[in-house]
């Protein structure tokens, strides 16, 4: 996987994760990639440091706490953008994908439910798939 900075062009910034280098230019043109703070799809690769592994913390590192509720927000974003922009396609998810990939449906997200077996055999086959993250719990859920 590499990750990238991105920025928008009002200038939020934010991280995205590839497979490989070329699929942000591919998902870029396809529109797929937009700002979660303003769904601009004017993104941009922004200039990055690699980073390095170091033995000190710095002073303006986060907490775990903090890590996770900002892991747990950014995962909302996420799905809140699939579900209101791609098309649902329930457990016809796995047969779909494949159509899609095949050229046989049209190019488009979609998102649903797929057995272990079918995502393996999807997988196996090359087909471009990632699970969804989990609905955020209620409030009324956590301690």
């Amino acid at each position: 996987m590499i990750r990238y900075a991105l920025l928008c062009e009002h200038e939020h910034d934010f991280e995205g994760w590839f497979a490989a280098s070329a699929d942000f230019d591919d998902q870029q043109a396809r529109g797929l990639i937009a700002c979660p703070v303003c769904d601009s799809k004017a993104v941009r690769k922004a200039i990055m440091a690699p980073a390095v592994a170091g033995t000190k913390r710095r002073s303006d590192d986060q907490g775990p706490a903090q890590t996770h509720a900002m892991m747990m927000e950014a995962m909302g974003r996420i799905r809140r953008h699939v579900e209101d922009n791609f098309d649902d396609v329930g457990d016809a998810f796995a047969s779909e994908a494949r159509a899609i990939h095949e050229g046989r449906s049209e190019d488009r997200g979609i998102y649903g439910q797929a057995t272990s077996a079918e995502v393996r055999e999807l997988v196996e086959d090359g087909v471009p798939i990632a699970p969804l993250p989990p609905e955020p719990p209620k409030k009324s859920e956590l301690n």
